[in-house]
């Protein structure tokens, strides 16, 4: 049998109803219902459109997530019925933490909502982060600037677009990978961010490329870690200003050699 058998099973199960009557409220007969349950048929799209919207799940977990193994009512109530894995605790009922290195950003793009690949991440707990769902990603060299390499950064789940708020820092899982930026402002197809070094120019993410929001809570940084200290942005634009001078004058000196 396929995942997606598996789950209308389990999803008729749930609502306590017969082949008879999902089959009745889908308009088919039960006999092209129950080869579908039994993994002899697969369903053209208007059919599977048809028990997508009739269990409010979506096609994608349907097709590919045993959704036998999280709460159903979460995956109902989620926006776009996207995953979010259990919060995993101990045996004192402590929440985990999973850390996600740099390096396998592209695996965590691909298991992220598989519980197998989750479980395979080192945890950490920290006591005051309990309330929510956090996860941890690792910097390696300099791939979330102003953080250093190792340096261990952890953000709180945010469920919708909806809920970013402008000059905050966030981890944004993308379909290109994992980065760290301070959101600009929301717009309706895209979200513009900038990175904390004022010399790159603000940039755009389309909404449908992000896979994940991470509310950056707090950072850990490395051992012997030794923080390099940058002038203030007045400071920082009298020394620009400076070199745009410099160069101006070495110019026109250049000029005017040329025309002697």
């Amino acid at each position: 049998m396929s995942i997606f058998s598996e789950n209308i099973r389990f999803l008729r199960d749930q609502k306590k109803i017969s082949q008879a009557k999902i089959s009745a409220d889908l308009t088919i007969t039960r006999e092209r219902y129950a080869k579908y349950e039994d993994g002899r048929s697969e369903p053209p799209i208007e059919i599977l459109l048809r028990i997508s919207k009739y269990h409010k799940v979506s096609i994608d977990l349907l097709v590919s997530i045993d959704i036998r193994k999280y709460p159903l009512d979460d995956i109902v109530k989620l926006p776009g019925n996207k995953i979010i894995l259990p919060v995993v605790v101990d045996s004192n009922g402590d929440n985990f933490i999973e850390i996600v290195p740099q390096k396998a950003s592209m695996g965590y793009l691909n298991g992220y909502s598989d519980p197998e690949y989750m479980e395979s991440l080192q945890k950490m707990q920290l006591p005051f982060l309990k309330n929510g769902k956090f996860r941890a990603f690792l910097a390696d060299g300099d791939s979330m600037p102003p953080f250093a390499d190792q340096s261990i950064i952890i953000g709180e789940y945010v469920e919708r677009p909806e809920d970013l708020k402008a000059k905050k820092e966030y981890i944004f899982v993308t379909t290109e990978g994992i980065t760290y930026k301070t959101l600009v402002k929301r717009n309706s197809r895209t979200i513009t961010v900038a990175a904390d070094n004022m010399f790159y120019e603000p940039y755009d993410i389309l909404l449908k490329d992000v896979v994940e929001i991470w509310r950056y809570v707090r950072g850990i940084l490395p051992q012997d870690y030794k923080p390099h200290y940058l002038p203030d942005e007045e400071s920082l634009k009298n020394l620009v200003d400076d070199a745009k001078r410099s160069i101006s004058n070495l110019e026109s000196r250049l000029l005017s050699m040329k025309t002697k």
